[in-house]
């Protein structure tokens, strides 16, 4: 029995939609890329939904059991999902959730139907990944086009010469979406490799980014307060400890000197990312 890998909705009244992604996974360090698309697509109506039960091992994503008064109350799932966004004159299609474990060629496959029946004219890949870069700069953004020419907001493609990691289910869609025709960047925030958990400030720094591709104003939600109170806390522990203090201080002049990191300088990074988050090792060439 065939079991569709989606149910779409269609609205009637898109004009020329970007589609915005991002993934949970090693290509979101920080949980900067999907935050950042969780604000975007906040409030946002429902336009297609994927089935988790085609797409995810749930022995890795199991759902979250809420138990009251020792009843079992309720099961919430991870989802996949696309939900629109219009703001000022644009049309946003976002399309954020879990990464999928299974069948990445049949969800490429999708996702380009999807595209195709939208009318969606160019394609934005949201990323982060752990980079040596100090929490006291501003966050450095790299990018990926389809085309030279395409990245806006002084982001340049990079890092220079060959890169080979593990894929992102991200990357391939990009790769098809622009194989397909239609016009693909992706900008990827430098999280600080030492910084654990949620990292709005590299969220917001997405944003900004978009926001200067796109030509609009996107509201920043909780975002800036969240980033201002990390920062605080993190100018504390640095303050603190004399060993980290030097170490961030070393970060920030290879930042003020601009000695954008190697290839393999990102790919140690990565490898390490990698092995901390159980997400498997790369592939040097």
């Amino acid at each position: 029995m065939f079991v569709a890998l989606y149910r779409l909705t269609e609205p009637k009244d898109l004009v020329a939609p970007t589609m915005i992604a991002a993934f949970d996974g090693w290509v979101d360090a920080g949980a900067a890329a999907t935050s950042a698309a969780a604000q975007l697509a906040e409030g946002g109506d429902l336009v297609a939904t994927f089935e988790g039960d085609l797409l995810f091992d749930y022995r890795a994503r199991r759902p979250t059991l809420e138990i009251r008064d020792g009843r079992m109350a309720s099961l919430t799932w991870r989802d996949l999902t696309i939900r629109r966004a219009r703001i000022g004159e644009r049309d946003l299609l976002v399309l954020t959730g879990v990464e999928p474990d299974f069948r990445w060629r049949e969800f490429s496959d999708a996702v380009l139907d999807i595209a195709s029946r939208l009318g969606v004219a160019q394609w934005i890949s949201l990323g982060a990944i752990p980079a040596a870069v100090p929490h006291t700069r501003a966050v450095p953004i790299m990018g990926t086009e389809s085309e030279a020419g395409l990245l806006r907001g002084n982001v340049r493609p990079g890092p220079e010469g060959l890169l080979r990691v593990p894929a992102a289910a991200l990357s391939v869609l990009e790769m098809m979406m622009a194989r397909s025709g239609t016009t693909a960047v992706g900008y990827f925030a430098q999280v600080p490799h030492y910084v654990s958990g949620p990292y709005p400030v590299a969220a917001l720094a997405l944003l900004r980014t978009l926001e200067r591709h796109l030509g609009v104003s996107i509201p920043a939600g909780t975002l800036e307060d969240d980033a201002r109170q990390l920062g605080t806390h993190l100018d504390s522990l640095a303050k603190g400890d004399e060993t980290t203090r030097a170490y961030v201080e070393r970060l920030e002049s290879m930042v003020d000197e601009e000695r954008l990191p190697a290839g393999d300088e990102l790919i140690s990074e990565i490898e390490r990312f990698l092995r901390e988050t159980g997400n498997g090792g790369s592939q040097r060439p």
